[in-house]
């Protein structure tokens, strides 16, 4: 707008001096490439122009020069001149890819949640279960939550009647992999559950028994937390799936697993029936949630106990998969403890240097079980009885959801070098955690 208070003599003069930065460009990059007269020429029309714009000449006749420079360009400029709308498209976006990686690499990086670790300060993947049918939500309230939740529709329909069982081996739910897609393009990892039927059957000397038949399968992310889901559908007055799973009958029969192996399956009996052809399950997977890192302030200060933090998991030996495989990722969970530091956990509640440990609400939620915060569990590091002592190149990474963790208490330390940086902004999906990170 302020163009319309500046002169046309000196808009001409700015127009003028972009072309000298051209012709100056052309000159520099290319006078090895072009010939005496050709570089003659440009240097003529370059000079002309030049003592113009130093002589403040009027529009018309800076237009004129600029007129007779412009082909001069055209003929040496080779890549320099005259641009293409595709090359300027490409200059730009490699501009900003460069600009977007160093942002991620120096100062902030989005981060999604993969597990349910940090449950329920930060959220992996979660579960929504509908009840009824009637629950579910339509078309455009489905599209609406894709958006807004980035919520997926699983249904599962019943092949076979009878009681729904859970198939489980080496403490396991019956799972294999698979192959999916996220956001309907983006390959994604996955893993097949089965489910099963089971209904009472007579056997010929009179005795009763369970015949066992396939009722239907689901896949899912593998990141999700399939025994969270069964619990919320099965027994949502349980605290965890384990108690409600404890409470079950089975029957077991020998089947094999994805290597072919042979192995006892248990199928737990859930209590609920299904008929043919009806809904036996019906819920939505809430995604993650993501937010930026701060990935700088740890140049300079170190991790604050309470707080959140990010970390590489590269030289954590413990960290391994159920492969027995090397786990080389991002984690995030909440610092327990820096070096020195005395840690124990007694009756749920985990101390610090002899007092409960403080610095984070999640601390006294967990500590007093508050809302859903189940308290701290004494296992590995900090089992029973035992006071670990944090080393001086270390850090101790806790999970909230203390019973439903992989943390320090099973694979040791966190070394210094790989924290990464601390939660700063929950910005999706747009879910009551969204806004600072806590």
């Amino acid at each position: 707008m302020f163009g319309l208070f500046t002169s046309p003599d000196k808009q001409m003069r700015t127009n003028a001096r972009n072309w000298l930065d051209v012709a100056d460009r052309v000159f520099n990059y290319r006078r090895d490439e072009l010939g005496e007269a050709e570089l003659a020429d440009l240097q003529k029309k370059t000079e002309t122009l030049r003592t113009q714009v130093r002589e403040k000449a009027g529009a018309e006749k800076l237009k004129l020069s600029i007129e007779e420079l412009e082909p001069v360009l055209r003929k040496t400029g080779g890549r320099i001149y005259p641009h293409s709308g595709l090359r300027e498209w490409v200059e730009f976006f490699v501009v900003a890819a460069i600009l977007l990686i160093g942002m991620r690499q120096f100062f902030v990086q989005p981060f999604k949640i993969p597990t349910n670790s940090m449950w329920p300060t930060y959220n992996g993947m979660v579960p929504e279960v509908h009840a009824k049918i009637e629950d579910e939500p339509g078309a455009a309230a489905n599209l609406f939550r894709k958006i807004t939740l980035g919520a997926s529709a699983h249904r599962v329909d019943a092949q076979a009647g009878g009681e729904l069982l859970i198939p489980m081996a080496n403490g396991r739910l019956l799972r294999s992999p698979s192959k999916g897609r996220q956001w309907l393009v983006f390959p994604q990892a996955q893993y097949q559950y089965e489910f099963y039927v089971g209904n009472e059957k007579r056997t010929p000397n009179g005795a009763t028994g369970v015949e066992v038949r396939p009722m239907a399968s689901v896949s899912v992310p593998q990141d999700f937390d399939m025994r969270m889901l069964l619990r919320d559908a099965l027994a949502p007055d349980a605290p965890d799936f384990e108690t409600a799973l404890a409470k079950m009958d089975y029957v077991e029969r020998t089947g094999s697993d994805s290597n072919g192996n042979p192995v006892r399956i248990q199928f737990f009996r859930t209590g609920k029936y299904v008929k043919e052809g009806e809904r036996a399950l019906s819920f939505d997977i809430i995604t993650g949630d993501q937010l930026f890192v701060d990935r700088m302030s740890y140049h300079f200060v170190r991790p604050r106990v309470g707080s959140g933090f990010v970390f590489r998991t590269t030289n954590i030996p413990g960290t391994i998969d159920e492969n027995r495989n090397h786990i080389d990722s991002y984690y995030i969970k909440r610092l327990g403890g820096q070096p020195g530091d005395k840690l124990q956990v007694r009756n749920g509640v985990l101390y610090r240097n002899g007092a409960p440990i403080t610095g984070a609400k999640a601390f006294d939620d967990n500590a007093t079980r508050s809302g859903k915060y189940r308290g701290y569990q004494d296992i590995g590091l900090l089992a029973e009885g035992k006071t670990y002592t944090v080393s001086e190149d270390g850090y101790i990474a806790l999970g909230d959801n203390s019973y439903n963790s992989s943390d320090s208490r099973y694979w040791g330390e966190v070394p210094k070098k790989d924290a990464v940086g601390r939660p700063l902004w929950v910005f999706y999906p747009f879910t009551s955690h969204w806004g600072p990170a806590k």
